[in-house]
């Protein structure tokens, strides 16, 4: 997810990583200080439409993974390294 762009396609070939524009906080540019989104979980500003949070749910995937689902990752790959 990154901010509105004129030249998001050449950035995302550089990159070689799909990239969405996108706002929070009803359209504002700055990203970073609007959301924090880890494995499991979003948290953006009051002012963010539902709009906006349907977008990061899809782009990071929020609903695929709970933290249920990452416990029972991070136990398999351990006993992937165990045996």
């Amino acid at each position: 997810l990154v901010q509105p762009v004129e030249d998001m396609e050449e950035l995302s070939a550089l990159l070689q990583v799909p990239l969405v524009a996108g706002t929070v906080n009803r359209g504002s540019d700055v990203l970073g200080a609007g959301m924090v989104v880890n494995d499991w979980s979003a948290f953006c500003g009051l002012d963010t439409t539902s709009t906006e949070i349907s977008v990061m749910e899809a782009i990071f995937r929020l609903n695929e993974a709970g933290p249920a689902a990452i416990v029972s990752d991070l136990r398999s790959s351990l006993m992937d390294q165990l045996t």
